[in-house]
């Protein structure tokens, strides 16, 4: 089960091993699944990169409020939001506009203590640079919440995954479990042995393996959260 945190909240901060692994698809249909149970999800994208319309919530924000529902105003679901498509420090230095790590934390503990789970997605992975040396793994240790890594399938996840899980306990933070994605429908050798690779030597409970889906991102959301099954409510929500 996840833990409530020291604020009575209850939710996951959710990472992936790179760019483009599928965590803001993962994050989504977590968030789809949990409010089919009926339960009352808040999501977070706290820093968004690559937002075409400011005013707006970018594509990853946009995302989660949808398979969630939420209701929140979206200076809390996406507190900060930049247009360049880079990594969220350097986005930010171009716009001359700092991050403001205290309200992105600030935000996040305003949404644990009003739903019943969060969701908060982070950019990238730990290693990504919100603030000067300021990382998003350092975010996440803020925030306090357990941590989700979602990771691929293929060649090179091994490394990858123990990386990141590496760095996140070197950070204090508590890894409770991984999300595999893209296993396709033949899998080759490495693809079989993931997962259970990942467990033993990672240390972590695989939560889920995904098979690959296609359509757009809210038909690939639909297709994934299916393939959830009642362990995970339980993991979730004991």
């Amino acid at each position: 089960m996840v833990p409530v945190t020291e604020s009575g909240g209850r939710g996951i901060f959710v990472t992936g091993t790179d760019t483009g692994v599928g965590k803001s698809l993962v994050s989504a249909a977590l968030a789809h699944f949990l409010v089919r149970q009926g339960i009352r999800v808040g999501v977070m994208k706290p820093v968004e990169s690559g937002v075409s319309d400011l005013t707006a919530l970018g594509q990853d924000g946009e995302l989660l409020r949808w398979a969630s529902g939420c209701e929140a105003p979206i200076e809390l679901i996406s507190p900060c939001r930049l247009s360049e498509p880079l990594a969220p420090s350097l986005a930010a230095e171009l716009a001359a506009t700092p991050i403001d790590i205290d309200g992105l934390v600030s935000s996040a503990k305003q949404m644990l203590e009003s739903y019943q789970f969060v969701i908060i997605e982070g950019a990238g992975g730990l290693m990504v640079p919100l603030r000067d040396t300021f990382m998003v793994g350092d975010l996440a240790r803020r925030i306090g919440l357990p941590l989700l890594t979602v990771c691929r399938a293929g060649l090179g996840t091994i490394n990858h995954t123990l990386l990141t899980l590496q760095a996140a306990r070197g950070w204090g933070l508590e890894p409770v479990g991984l999300v595999v994605t893209g296993m396709p429908a033949q899998p080759g050798l490495a693809e079989r042995h993931a997962p259970a690779m990942l467990a033993e030597l990672g240390e972590i409970d695989v939560w889920q393996v995904l098979t690959q889906v296609e359509g757009d991102p809210r038909q690939k959301v639909e297709a994934l959260f299916q393939q959830f099954d009642d362990r995970l409510l339980e993991i979730l929500l004991g």
